[in-house]
């Protein structure tokens, strides 16, 4: 069981960066993948980013392609987001989780939740 803690939002402009982090804890964390999502008040829990076990791979959903980058850090048990450009819409709770089967882009496939971190991009 991996556990994780989520942290490095807050309140910025548009065209500002953000770097999100998530602690994870487990025996397990460096042999599975992670990825993070976000979630806006009133819809579904959106794929970000994943990354695979090594760090030697990573997935990208369509709108944050050139903007973010994930990363991991396997001695540190740390999954990052860098996060430039940003959008308004890109304000939303963003959740680290744990790959356990499946595709890469559902949040079903996905355990181990956080509790998120707040993301605001003002416009």
């Amino acid at each position: 069981q991996v556990h994780v803690v989520e942290s490095g939002g807050g309140l910025v402009q548009a065209g500002g960066s953000l770097r999100l982090s998530c602690a994870a804890s487990g025996l397990t964390f460096s042999s599975g993948a992670m990825g993070w999502f976000r979630q806006a008040p009133g819809k579904e829990r959106d794929f970000v980013a994943a990354i695979n076990w090594s760090g030697g791979s990573t997935y990208y959903a369509e709108f944050v392609k050139g903007r973010f980058t994930i990363s991991r850090d396997n001695a540190k048990n740390t999954v990052y987001l860098q996060m430039n450009s940003l959008k308004p819409e890109d304000t939303a709770v963003y959740y680290c989780g744990a790959h356990k089967f499946g595709s890469y882009s559902t949040f079903r496939s996905f355990d181990s939740w956080g509790q998120g971190t707040q993301v605001t991009v003002s416009s």
